[in-house]
């Protein structure tokens, strides 16, 4: 069995190298197909790690509370009533959300920040020290608000990346003054460029960050601007905010299933958007990457038909000789896969040369103003993405010399021999 599979083996690389200038045209078509699905299916992988990455960047998992106005009515109370909490009703139903690791209030005021002559009227939050890991808040410089700021109502900011470079410039900013309002206040920390969507009260990037006790001596911080909820899981995000909802409904008086009493959003609100995005535009470049494959198994299916045509009285003699039907079969479908397969690995090669060469493309570089390369697109031909296009590629490998193999072992030996 093996000598007889090597012999169709041979006959089928002698056949092509017969016919090398159609052999290599014919393959060209597999290796533009090949790099095709290749480099879609890596722009597609790209583009979608590029998105989640971005959307991590807002959080892992968090949601934000925002205080409403009543659409139901509960308690005796109308609705349109307005809802305002403070602290201390956070404070109070921590016990009963078993399902949050963290609940941090925070107060946001759009207001001037000053460096010498240099002034950005940016927002200004004031948080909690856990908000920094709620929020994905890395320092590239200095650090990020303590437990001890907190404590000892310190006047120190941590200034976001956009801001940091209005203010100073370049310049190094840690250890600086800067005035807020008037007040002097010390710069702790940089935050490193984020690029994220999902943003509230505008980007994080052009925010400067106080403690939430420091900010109430500023402004009047007694009802918080939002509530921002950090799960124990991210799998228990909806779970969390039902409980959040329901113990805040209790201690305020509203139905906790009115929606509208406090407005919320939060990662699992995003990523079904990004998913959807993402994947749905993964399957249209696969689609038409095995589009441009299938063109290639077309043109390779059209050769083999027309080299069973003239092979027709080699065939119907080797049939006259003791050959089997899928003798026949089996060599031009030899021809077929060696093709297919030879193209293929030219074209993944052909698709690692293209992913080298071309730079990372600014695919959010511009939309967030961004200069460092966190919104540029790479392209990087992976493992996965080759298994996915060598799959492909037997496919249509298999499928296009299923109909010549056929055709040819089907041929009548006796009026084989008579074709001239």
């Amino acid at each position: 069995m093996l000598a007889m599979m090597r012999e169709i083996l041979l006959q089928a690389w002698d056949s092509l190298r017969r016919n090398p200038a159609r052999s290599v045209l014919t393959m060209l078509g597999i290796v533009w197909g090949i790099a095709s699905v290749t480099l879609l299916l890596a722009y597609g992988q790209g583009f979608r790690e590029l998105m989640l990455r971005t959307f991590q960047n807002f959080s892992k998992s968090a949601v934000i509370v925002f205080p409403g106005q009543t659409s139901m009515q509960a308690g005796g109370e109308r609705a349109g009533r307005r809802i305002r909490f403070e602290r201390a009703d956070l404070d109070a139903v921590r016990p009963e959300c078993t399902l949050l690791r963290q609940i941090c209030a925070e107060t946001i005021r759009r207001v001037p920040v000053a460096y010498g002559d240099r002034v950005v009227s940016v927002q200004v939050r004031g948080v909690c020290p856990e908000y920094g890991q709620i929020r994905s808040e890395f320092p590239s410089e200095g650090r990020w608000l303590s437990q001890d700021d907190a404590a000892d109502r310190r006047r120190v900011i941590f200034l976001g990346h956009w801001t940091k470079e209005k203010l100073f410039a370049g310049r190094p900013a840690v250890g600086e003054t800067v005035t807020v309002q008037g007040v002097r206040f010390t710069v702790i920390g940089v935050m490193d460029r984020k690029l994220s969507f999902g943003n509230y009260y505008g980007p994080d990037d052009r925010s400067a960050f106080i403690p939430y006790e420091t900010a109430a001596e500023l402004w009047d911080a007694r009802y918080p601007t939002a509530a921002v909820l950090q799960p124990v899981a991210p799998v228990f995000e909806e779970a969390a905010e039902r409980q959040f909802r329901a113990a805040m409904a209790r201690r305020l008086g509203f139905d906790p299933r009115d929606e509208r009493a406090l407005n919320t959003f939060g990662t699992s609100t995003i990523r079904p958007i990004i998913d959807g995005l993402t994947i749905g535009l993964q399957a249209l470049l696969l689609f038409i990457g095995a589009l441009t494959l299938a063109i290639g198994g077309i043109g390779l299916m059209n050769i083999l038909l027309v080299s069973v045509t003239e092979r027709t009285r080699e065939i119907g003699l080797r049939r006259a000789l003791g050959a089997k039907r899928w003798h026949v079969a089996a060599q031009f479908l030899a021809e077929a896969l060696f093709l297919t397969l030879a193209g293929g690995a030219l074209g993944v090669l052909l698709s690692y040369a293209v992913t080298w060469i071309i730079p990372p493309l600014p695919m959010l570089s511009a939309l967030f103003e961004d200069d460092t390369g966190k919104g540029d697109l790479v392209l990087r031909v992976r493992g996965a993405i080759v298994l996915a296009s060598a799959a492909a590629l037997l496919l249509v490998g298999v499928a296009s010399g299923l109909a010549p193999a056929l055709r040819a072992a089907r041929l009548d030996p006796g009026e084989a021999l008579r074709v001239e």
